[in-house]
Parts: C-alpha cells; sequence; structure tokens
C-alpha cells in the first residue's frame, strides 16, 4: 500500500538520516520507514546488549555508521556521502538514573551532539530540513499534574532532563540562525514516556516487569505513584514523521509535544495492567518504598502533557490508548519470548496494524 506521508518524502532527492537508529525508538523508526518505502541511513552508536536492533537482526539492513555523535569529523563525512536531504536526531543518552551518574557526558552528547549536526547540516545545501528529537521532561514541574503546553516555561529537574532543555535552546538558536541567514528548517519534538515490544533498558517499568518475568524474580517498582504520559512507540514517531513533512513545506512549524489523549497513569497503574496481561506467566513486583531508594527524588512526581497543537496542526492523533499501549507491549514480549516469534516479523505484524489504523 501507497501512504501519502512516505510519498512526500519519497520525492526527495536524498534519503532520511536517522541519529541513534539502533535505539530503542531508533529502530522502531527504521522499520516504520522501509514500510513507507523511505530511503534512509542510519549514524549511531554500536547496539547494545539485548537491543531490539540485535533481536531484530537489523546489521547490514540499511547504509549505516557506529560512530559517536560528538565525532563531528566522522559525522559531516557520513553526511557528505549519503547527502540526506531531511534528518530525524534521536541519538541520546536518554536515560535519568545514568544522567547522575555521569551529568557531564550526558551534556555532552545531548546539547554539544545537537550542536554538530545542526551546524553540519547549515553547511549543506542538499539538508532540508530537521527534527531533533527532545522529551517531555523539559518543562517546569510544579508536581500540579496540570498538562504542559509548548509554550510554558523549560526548566530540567535532573541532569537528563537539563540537558534536554539545553537541547531546546539549540534548537531555538539554530531556528534564529535560518531566519536571519537562512537553511533548514528545524523544529523539535517532546514525548511522553514511550513503551512497546524490545524496549530492554535499565531502569525503566516495562522493561523492568519483562526481565522479571523471564528470570522468575520480582521486579523492584520505583515511585509507584508517580504519573506519566505513557504511550507506544509508533504514536510519537508518526507524529515525528508529520511534524517533518510539514517542515518542508513550511519554515514556521513550532516545536510540538506528543502524548496520550487521557491523563497521565500511574507507574502503579502501569503494572496492574502489565500482570494482568500476562496471563500464565506471573509477573512479581514488589513497590519499594520511597524512604528506601534515593532514586525517588531523582524524577518528577506527576507529569501530564497537552498535544493539542500537534493535533490542530498536523491532524496528529494517539492510535493507543495508555492501556492498550501497554497490552500491546507485553503481547508483544509473550509472543517472542514464549512462542519464539521473531523480533521482526512482530515488529512487521505491529505497524502494519497500526497503519490500517492511520489510513
Amino acid at each position: 500500500m501507497d501512504y501519502p506521508l512516505g510519498q512526500r518524502l519519497r520525492e526527495l532527492p536524498g534519503p532520511l538520516l536517522l541519529t541513534g537508529h539502533t535505539g530503542f525508538k531508533g529502530t522502531w523508526m527504521t522499520f516504520l520507514l522501509e514500510h513507507l518505502k523511505v530511503p534512509i541511513v542510519g549514524y549511531s552508536l554500536p547496539p547494545e546488549k539485548d537491543s531490539l536492533y540485535s533481536r531484530a537482526e537489523r546489521d547490514g539492513a540499511i547504509p549505516e555508521a557506529f560512530a559517536d555523535i560528538r565525532d563531528y569529523e566522522a559525522l559531516e563525512e557520513f553526511i557528505d556521502l549519503h547527502k540526506p536531504s531531511t534528518i530525524i536526531h534521536m541519538a541520546a543518552q536518554p536515560l535519568v538514573l545514568k544522567s547522575y551518574e555521569n551529568p557531564r557526558g550526558t551534556f555532552d552528547v545531548n546539547v554539544m551532539g545537537t550542536v554538530n549536526v545542526l551546524d553540519i547540516a547549515f553547511k549543506k545545501d542538499f539538508v532540508k530540513s530537521i527534527i531533533v528529537v527532545t522529551t517531555d521532561k523539559v518543562y517546569r514541574n510544579d508536581n500540579s499534574g496540570r498538562a504542559f503546553v509548548e509554550t510554558d516555561p523549560l526548566e530540567g529537574k535532573d541532569p537528563y532532563s537539563a540537558s534536554k532543555v539545553g537541547t531546546e535552546a539549540v534548537v531555538a538558536a539554530w531556528q534564529q540562525i535560518a531566519k536571519v541567514s537562512g537553511g533548514p528548517s528545524v523544529a523539535s519534538v517532546r514525548a511522553g514516556n514511550v513503551i512497546g515490544g524490545g524496549d530492554f533498558a535499565e531502569n525503566r517499568i516495562i522493561p523492568d516487569l519483562i526481565r522479571g518475568a523471564m528470570s522468575g524474580k520480582p521486579s523492584e517498582i520505583r515511585n509507584p505513584a508517580s504519573t506519566r504520559p505513557w504511550q507506544h512507540v509508533l504514536d510519537p514517531l508518526w507524529g515525528y514523521l508529520l511534524t517533518l513533512t510539514e517542515t518542508l513545506n513550511s519554515k514556521s512549524v513550532p516545536n510540538l509535544n506528543f502524548s496520550p489523549r487521557e491523563q497521565s497513569l500511574s507507574v502503579a497503574s502501569i503494572t496492574e495492567i502489565a500482570i494482568s496481561s500476562w496471563g500464565a506467566i506471573e509477573v512479581q513486583a514488589h513497590f519499594a518504598k520511597s524512604s528506601d531508594i534515593k532514586e525517588s527524588q531523582a524524577e518528577s512526581n506527576e507529569l501530564n502533557l497537552d498535544s493539542g497543537l500537534a493535533t490542530s496542526l498536523l491532524g496528529w492523533k494517539p492510535s493507543f490508548t495508555q492501556q492498550e499501549a501497554v497490552v500491546s507491549t507485553i503481547e508483544w514480549w509473550k509472543s517472542f519470548s514464549l512462542k519464539k516469534i521473531p523480533a521482526s516479523i512482530l515488529i512487521d505484524t505491529d505497524i502494519e496494524d497500526f497503519l490500517r489504523r492511520c489510513n
């Protein structure tokens, strides 16, 4: 089937460059772009152990380079070689707790890595549009539970969030450069807590529960009362591509939120949905007391996002409720771990179902 969204990107002379393509979201995005028949090249660090990229056997599936986003010369050489017309910049250090362990490295990757991408892209006349992926955690959060809109003040509580606020400042600077001196369109996209089959990162609720189920050991749940705007990975990825397409038509696309429609669910609620969805396999989870773990103060308690602007500007809307996103994720893992269905087939099936919803 031919999809209008893919058609606009296929008409461009060069491929789409996806940085961070070996990550969880990057792997899903690569599959999605392939379904849309959009030419793609990838630049990323080598895949981590047990990554979705490795489980789906993606090595060599697209033209790619395994290199650091902070390596300016290697990145420019790759861009000069492939001459991408568009860029989606996902490469990042994405974990809050890891940012406490290595704050300087987090800022270096997330801020200066973005500087490198934009600085190089603005020197190349073949690059027409750039999307920079940040996070819902860039907003000044007073834990009131109010849903943040794009014009709300930005402020990072932890090193990760602060580094992404820095990334937003970089985007704003290059947007101004484009106005004054010309250059590609640039926009940032901010999404909630993304879940889906294949995510195995540390200190994330669904992967922690999956590891517990696979090992038969209890999973420790941090901050059970904390709320997050959980969403299936395909929903924001579709929004990123809609945003990218819109920037090709207009220089004035604002930075955009992507989130579920309903109020954010708590970690405890997500855990209960996951446990009830697992069926015959018991997911054992015990809730650690906040006073027992230093991580309890590391993140904000309440987080909600308003994506009304993306809906009005792009016609974007989530295809999954938060509960449906959790159930879909658990079913993916059950099929992979119990039925031994290959990861690539499961991803393809989910994308085909998703595209039928979107068209």
